[in-house]
């Protein structure tokens, strides 16, 4: 671990600070890890599976990133990757590019808005994996005038 950390902060002080941070995790009801789970089965009972789906997965984001140039030209990257309490990975990516994003132009890369359902394609996908409610039991207080 302390050899990862040593490479960032030698990335940082050759390129300055990374552009983008990414979170990427790992979905159980991936059809190439639920196809081969026997019945009765989650993700979580099958680490091999995920492990490897995972991989493959986030060595294609790295190369979707990196190789298409989907936000800028990259200069350099780095990942780690851990292991969540409830036993699914995730990936934390550090990306720099060859030219630094300004505060201006971040807009046009970053969005939090959930797609009109009209419209986009993705209100689906982001509706379902990537909002989730409140955690735990949700009380719902009646003020009394």
């Amino acid at each position: 671990m302390q050899e990862y950390i040593q490479d960032a902060l030698t990335f940082v002080r050759e390129y300055g600070r990374p552009c983008l941070f990414i979170t990427f995790t790992c979905n159980p009801k991936w059809p190439e890890i639920t196809s081969l789970l026997l019945p009765g089965q989650n993700a979580i009972h099958r680490h091999d599976i995920t492990a490897r789906v995972f991989r493959q997965k986030l060595k294609s984001l790295i190369s979707f990133i990196t190789k298409s140039h989907v936000f800028a030209p990259t200069r350099c990257w780095m990942y780690s990757v851990e292991w969540q309490k409830r036993g699914l990975p995730h990936a934390h990516i550090l990306v720099w590019f060859i030219d630094k994003i300004r505060p201006e132009e971040i807009d046009s890369i970053i969005s939090a808005e959930i797609p009109d359902p009209s419209t986009d394609q993705l209100f689906d996908i982001v509706t379902t994996n990537m909002i989730h409610g409140p955690c735990g039991t949700l009380i719902v207080h009646r003020l009394a005038w």
